[in-house]
Formats: C-alpha cells, structure tokens, sequence
C-alpha cells in the first residue's frame, strides 16, 4: 500500500484479518500514520512501515514520490523475505508502479495479485479535465501505460466492482476468468449502531461526512450545503461533523471561517474505528458529496456503505456505482446541484418516519447484499487457487454473540424492528419513563 497507512485502510486490514483466519502468513508494506511505529504485530499481521514522503506537488513532485515510496517498499520486501518465504504479492494502487517488484520477485517464485483500487487515467481526467497539450497528453498515456504493466503482470486481478472489471478486461486485455470482484462490504455484524456515549441534544439535526479530502471527494459541495441550510432556510439546528483528512483539509477549514459555519461544522481530522461507531451513531444524515467525474462515477464509495451499517439515512450525488451500493435506500440529487442536495436534506430533517423507513432499508440491504462476508470468501478464494491452499474454516469467523462493543457501549438491536426504528430517528437510548408515567404503569 502507498496512499494509506494499515489498518487505517479498511478494505486492505479486512482482507488481511480474512487470509490470516485462512491460516495465511501476512505481511503489509505501507507507509506509516501518526504516531504508528515502524514495525508492529497486529491481530496476526506483520505491519512493516516507511516514513512517507513530503507532500508532492506537480509532475516532479509525483515522481518523486512515487519513486521514493518503490525503493522504501521493495527494501522492506527484502526485510520480510529475511522473515521467510512469501509466495504471493499483492499490490494496491494507486499508484501503478509495484508491478515492476513483482517482476522481479517472479523469478523466486512469488505470484503477484493486483488489487485493483483505482483508476489513474480517470483520476487525471476528473482532477485536470480531459488531457490538453502536450504535458498532459503526456501524463495520461503513461498513466495508461503504467496500469496495463500492472494488468499484464499480474497472475489474478481483484476488482472493487464490475465497472472496474470491465476496465480489467477492456483496457487491460485480461481473461474474464482472471478477474474477481470483490467489493468493500462493511463487516456488518461488527460495524453496527451503538447507542453514543454523547448524543446530540433532542433539537438538533447531525450530519456526517466520512472520507478521504481530496480535490475529487467534493467535500466543499458539504460545506455548500450547510450554507444553504443554515444561513438561507434558517436551520440553525445543523451541526455537521467531517471525519477523515486529505490534500484539502487546511482549504476546507478556511472556506468553513470565510462561510461563517464554524459554529456548525467540525472537523475531527484522523478517527479510529472506536470513534467512528460513536460519530456514525449519533449523526441522522450521511452525506456522500462526491461529484459526477470520469472516476467517481464508476467508483465505490466505502462511506456509502459504511452509512448504511449504521442505519443511517443518506444523501447523495446521483453516480452509477453509488446507485449499485445504495439502490432505493438513497436519495440522489443531480451533480452539482448543491440546491437539489439541501432539498433532500431539509426533507428528511423534517420526516422522521422516513429516516427510520431509509435507515432500517439502508441497514437490511447492506447487510444481505453487501455485507463482507461473501466478498471475503471469493477474496481468499483468489489465494486458495494460485497457492493450492485449502482450508475448511470460513474466512471471517462467527463473531461470539455480545451486546456491547469493546468501548462497553450497548449495540443497538437491529433485529428488533420497532427498536431500530426509534433508534433512527432518535439515535439514542431510549428515554427513562417519568416520574407521572411510573405512577400510571399498573403492577
């Protein structure tokens, strides 16, 4: 992994919980966090981390970087090989570059699995418009060169979604047989609402935004919103809290002062999965402001998922692949119509029983159509058939039946209807009867 540190990353720590419950040995390459050190054993896994390099800027700046993050990870490939044998390689991108490591691990035996995260060339499209003059003519076929040595390299290719094959085998000239899907399902028998340690008060309305910041995850279309709502239509019971960091947070907190919202936004910056839970719980709106661009349209959106986990009623821009996670449980407004997202917005804030409608569907969909579990079997599955591993035990054990978390927070019970609905539009405990009310409950 370059672009994100482990476990941050969810998809990438899920698929090593799952190959480790296989009874796989796995270690991680990635740069490191704040505070992580360089090397820890976590849960089964061997992280090993690099300092990562200063923020790039411009062609130079990527170039370096990217070289940089290559020599720093093929060194600790030589470090892990000290370990012990390692049969397989996978890569994550992006960026396209760790086909090269592979190629040269090849003659050791090592079979290389490309994990297939992102598309580069629609990245550069959807940052810097389609390529004009002779740089970005540039950028963009070598980009395209880059992806097709990661295709070619490859003995299989993991796919986050059927958009994403259809590059694989379109542009990538793959066998459909050597490309597998395996979408970001949240673990949902973990990732479930909690009753909050903090709730909001009883007036006011949380939104949420969970993500990455960068220039194409739209996070300012949010603070648009939150504009329009509070200092247009008057909800001055807004509060919206952006979880996550990115290229754009200093530029996010500076349109947050000069729009007048710091009353009502908050930036938390880095959360873990503790933090995370308590956020999703207590909020009564997901917010998934990616625009409508030549990556995002066809990209999976984890938050999308995540939202729906915790039940929690969600509006979005109207993307194809965030239509193939959310369905009918979403609400989509056009691209870019930041009027069309607050309508949507000011509607449910003031239709609690459709929340709880939205969110109990939101939570059953991801649960039976999009939960980790399948994704995780057809995952391991890619490992099974290149090693010859084979190991009766499912790839994500049977959690032992609880009704806290780790943090002694009571779960919410989304399997009782009634108490999920309450729990959506209230997203808290259940409110202690009176004093008046005791004294009318027969005994």
């Amino acid at each position: 992994m370059q672009n994100l540190p482990v476990p941050l990353d969810r998809r990438v720590w899920l698929e090593c919980q799952a190959l480790v419950a296989r009874g796989y040995r796995v270690s991680v390459i990635c740069p490191q966090g704040p505070g992580d050190p360089a090397f820890r054993r976590l849960d089964g896994v061997d992280i090993h981390a690099y300092a990562p390099a200063p923020e790039a800027a411009g062609l130079v700046g990527y170039a370096w970087e990217f070289a940089y993050s290559w020599m720093r990870t093929a060194a600790l490939s030589l470090r892990v090989r000290r370990r012990g044998r390692f049969d397989v390689l996978q890569a994550c991108n992006p960026p396209d570059t760790y086909w090269l490591l592979a190629r040269l691990w090849r003659p050791f035996g090592v079979r290389f699995v490309f994990d297939h995260h992102d598309l580069g060339p629609e990245l550069l499209r959807s940052r810097f418009g389609e390529p004009a003059g002779p740089v970005r003519r540039l950028e963009h076929r070598a980009l395209l060169w880059l992806e097709r040595r990661s295709f070619r390299a490859a003995d299989r290719v993991i796919s986050t979604n059927e958009s994403y094959r259809a590059v694989a085998i379109a542009r990538g000239g793959r066998r459909p047989e050597d490309v597998t899907v395996v979408r970001s399902g949240p673990d949902t028998d973990r990732m479930r609402p909690v009753v909050p340690e903090h709730p909001l008060p009883p007036d006011a309305i949380g939104l949420v935004y969970v993500g990455v910041m960068g220039p194409q995850d739209g996070v300012d279309q949010v603070l648009l919103v939150v504009d329009e709502l509070v200092h247009r239509r008057g909800r001055t019971n807004i509060t919206a809290m952006l979880l996550g960091f990115g290229d754009c947070l200093e530029a996010l907190r500076a349109q947050c002062g000069a729009l007048g919202l710091d009353a009502h936004v908050t930036f938390t910056g880095r959360v873990d999965r503790a933090q995370l839970a308590e956020h999703l719980s207590r909020a009564h709106i997901g917010l998934c402001p990616d625009l409508k661009t030549p990556l995002n349209d066809v990209s999976t959106m984890n938050k999308t998922m995540e939202y729906m986990a915790y039940a929690l009623p969600t509006v979005a821009f109207d993307l194809a692949e965030t239509r193939v996670s959310g369905g009918d449980t979403v609400l989509y407004a056009p691209s870019g119509d930041v009027s069309a997202f607050a309508d949507h917005v000011e509607a449910l804030i003031d239709d609690p029983e459709r929340r709880a409608d939205l969110g109990a569907a939101a939570r059953a969909r991801v649960r039976d159509h999009l939960d980790w579990r399948p994704q995780a079997e057809a995952y391991v599955g890619v490992f099974d058939d290149l090693t010859g591993h084979r190991r009766s035990v499912p790839a994500v054990p049977e959690p032992a039946p609880t009704t806290h978390d780790a943090e002694g927070r009571r779960y919410v019970d989304v399997d009782d209807a009634a108490e999920l609905r309450r729990f959506v539009v209230a997203r808290s405990a259940p409110s202690a009867p009176t004093d008046d009310a005791r004294a009318r409950v027969p005994t």
